[in-house]
């Protein structure tokens, strides 16, 4: 195997190229990251910089073969209706040769075939490098162990993302109170009141956030009931709102200091792809484990600090925050457009601070023209 193989891929183009001795050799469509760029554990983005192909995973395998563990496990074939993002073919698994991607072998980054191949040409991965099955057959047989890969970082700004909180504004409930209210009324009503004083920016979240989780530990049935309840007191008006702001090349996240299980339905039946929420974790049957006490939204300036990361992963034209409470309003710097929701509770400081203010969803036009900078009032 020639030795002088080498790899480049361009996030802005989606296209990984091979070079035997600085000549082009090949050039195959890819897929990236959904979520952009980035080093982080967990953060579903591509890293950057230079990496080493470590392994090679998969020789004489089947095409379509499934690999889990990068074990092969089943076979896949072209039409088959899988909802899971499928390690297909073969795997070139790599490693990080710069301080920042060191964490690649932990992360599981991977140039691999993918049931997904429709999406090929277009950010649409967890992270790995996604190439159709029959071009990763030929990479596979191309590419030596050791092999150089620098991936290149993006400069194109594309696409528009919108942030948007969940409760009290794509949800009429806070859904820690609703937890709470299993506790009994006593709970509820402490739970409550804390909340408020988040919202309402009297207290620091973070204290707030560990008090109000140390009272409730919420288990397995508290946590379904809520998760179901976020669906069912949907705010009017937001599941036409979200398809018009997808029509219009808004990429919607959700970005929550609630739980990000509990939400995942709502964002299931909104068709919204990604919640930035804290994680909640329970036992195997069923009791409260812990929360991520670390993540970001469980403090203030959280929510700002995910939008700088993802401003960052993806490079956006426009960025735009709409929610009801004050960690909401804090993120108004690091956004172009803030809009405040009032339209479950009129939080004061919130109308008093935001640039725009809504109390309904029912005008998605409306909206779409405060976002896209036609109307510039505080309404």
């Amino acid at each position: 195997m020639n030795q002088a193989i080498s790899l480049e891929v361009s996030v802005d183009d989606q296209r990984l190229d091979v070079f035997e001795a600085q000549r082009l050799l090949r050039s195959y469509s890819i897929s990236t990251a959904a979520k952009g760029v980035g080093f982080g554990l967990g953060t579903l983005r591509t890293p950057l910089g230079r990496f080493r192909v470590s392994d090679k995973l998969g020789a004489g395998a089947a095409l379509g073969t499934v690999f889990r563990s990068r074990v092969a496990c089943g076979i896949w074939q072209a039409g088959d209706a899988v909802a899971d993002d499928l390690v297909l073919t073969r795997i070139l698994r790599l490693d990080g040769m710069d301080p920042d991607n060191a964490n690649t072998l932990e992360r599981c980054i991977y140039i691999h075939g993918t049931n997904r191949e429709e999406l090929i040409g277009q950010p649409a991965s967890h992270g790995c490098i996604r190439l159709r099955n029959e071009d990763m057959l030929e990479l596979f047989e191309l590419v030596p162990p050791g092999a150089n890969l620098v991936i290149h970082p993006p400069q194109q700004h594309r696409g528009k993302i919108i942030f948007l909180d969940c409760d009290s504004t794509l949800s009429s409930i806070e859904g820690i109170d609703e937890l709470a209210r299993a506790r009994g009324p006593d709970v509820y009503a402490e739970v409550v009141a804390l909340t408020h004083a988040a919202m309402n920016g009297e207290v620091p979240l973070d204290e707030v956030f560990a008090r109000r989780m140390a009272i409730i530990r919420p288990d397995r049935a508290a946590c379904e009931r809520v998760a179901a309840l976020y669906v069912a007191t949907l705010t009017p008006g937001a599941a036409e709102l979200i398809q018009q702001l997808k029509a219009h090349n808004w990429l919607p996240v959700i970005l929550s200091g609630g739980f990000a299980p509990l939400i995942a339905p709502l964002a299931r039946h909104l068709g919204i792809e990604h919640v930035e929420a804290v994680p909640l974790d329970l036992d195997a049957a069923g009791n409260y484990a812990g929360y991520g006490q670390t993540y970001p939204t469980t403090r203030n300036g959280g929510k700002n600090e995910v939008i700088r990361e993802w401003r960052h992963a993806m490079l956006p034209q426009r960025v735009a925050m709409m929610g009801d409470g004050m960690s909401d309003l804090e993120t108004q710097p690091d956004v172009d457009v803030f809009i405040g929701f009032g339209g479950v509770i009129a939080r004061p400081r919130v109308r008093q601070g935001a640039a725009h203010w809504i109390v309904s969803m029912t005008d998605p036009l409306s909206m779409l023209g405060i976002l896209d900078g036609t109307i510039h009032a505080n309404s």
